[in-house]
C-alpha cells in the first residue's frame, strides 16, 4: 500500500469514527438496516433525494412507499398523486415522472426485479451513476462508489484525487482504495461535505482531518 492510499484509508477511516460518534449517519445508510424491498426502496429514495435535503427525502420516500410498495405498483400510479405524495422534494413534477416511469421499465424489462449492477441500472428513467452506485452498494452490499458533487469535493480537497467530473473521481477512487472500502466512500464523504467541509467556506477549525489535509482549492475557511 503506497503513501498515498495509506492515507486515503485512514482519512476515509477517520470520518466514519467521527460521524458514528455524532450520530450522523445518512438516509441511505439507514435504509440498509430497513426490511422489505430493500432495492426499491434505495432506488426511489436515491432518485428522489437529488438536491434535497435528507429529512425531505425519507418523509416523501415513506409517503410514497407506503402507498406504492413494489414496482408494479407505482407502475400504475397516476402522476398527479404521485405528485402529491413526494411534494416536499425539490423538482417533484419531473421526479414523479422519473419514478412512475422507472418502475414500468422494471416490470416491462426486468419483470419488476431491480438489477444488481451498474450497467443495467443506468439504462432506467431517472438513474445516473451515483443513483446506481448506491442502489448496488446498499441494497446489495457490493463494491462500489457513488460520486455525489460531496464526494467529488472532498475527495479533491483531500487531495485523493485531481480531478474535473464525477466519473473522474469515481474511476480514481476505485484505483486507489481497497475494494471492500469502496461502499463506505459514499456515506463518510456525504456527510462530511453536508456538515464540515462545505462547498463555500468549509469549517477547517472544526475538521476531524485538520491538519493532514492539504485543503486543496480552499481560498477562506472557517
Amino acid at each position: 500500500m503506497d503513501t498515498k492510499t495509506r492515507f486515503a484509508v485512514r482519512s476515509l477511516k477517520t470520518l466514519i469514527a467521527y460521524y458514528s460518534r455524532q450520530g450522523l449517519i445518512s438516509h441511505l445508510g439507514r435504509e440498509r438496516k430497513r426490511s422489505g424491498n430493500v432495492a426499491f426502496r434505495v432506488l426511489i429514495g436515491t432518485i428522489l433525494s437529488h438536491r434535497t435535503k435528507d429529512e425531505r427525502t425519507e418523509l416523501a420516500s415513506k409517503a410514497l412507499l407506503a402507498k406504492y410498495a413494489t414496482p408494479q405498483a407505482l407502475s400504475k400510479a397516476s402522476l398527479g398523486e404521485v405528485r402529491r405524495l413526494i411534494k416536499p422534494v425539490g423538482f417533484y413534477n419531473s421526479k414523479a415522472r422519473y419514478v412512475v416511469e422507472c418502475s414500468r421499465e422494471l416490470v416491462e424489462r426486468f419483470s419488476g426485479r431491480i438489477p444488481d449492477n451498474v450497467s443495467d441500472l443506468v439504462t432506467l428513467t431517472g438513474v445516473g451513476r451515483k443513483t446506481a452506485g448506491c442502489v448496488v452498494a446498499y441494497a446489495f452490499g457490493k463494491p462500489a462508489i457513488p460520486v455525489d458533487s460531496h464526494v467529488h469535493q472532498v475527495s479533491n480537497r483531500l487531495g485523493l484525487v485531481e480531478t474535473k467530473t464525477p466519473l473522474q473521481t469515481e474511476l480514481a477512487l476505485e484505483l486507489l482504495l481497497p475494494k471492500p472500502l469502496w461502499k463506505d466512500v459514499n456515506e463518510a464523504f456525504v456527510v462530511h461535505g453536508q456538515n464540515v467541509c462545505v462547498p463555500i467556506s468549509p469549517h477547517c477549525s472544526k475538521c476531524p482531518l485538520r491538519g493532514k489535509c492539504p485543503r486543496t482549492g480552499v481560498a477562506h475557511s472557517r
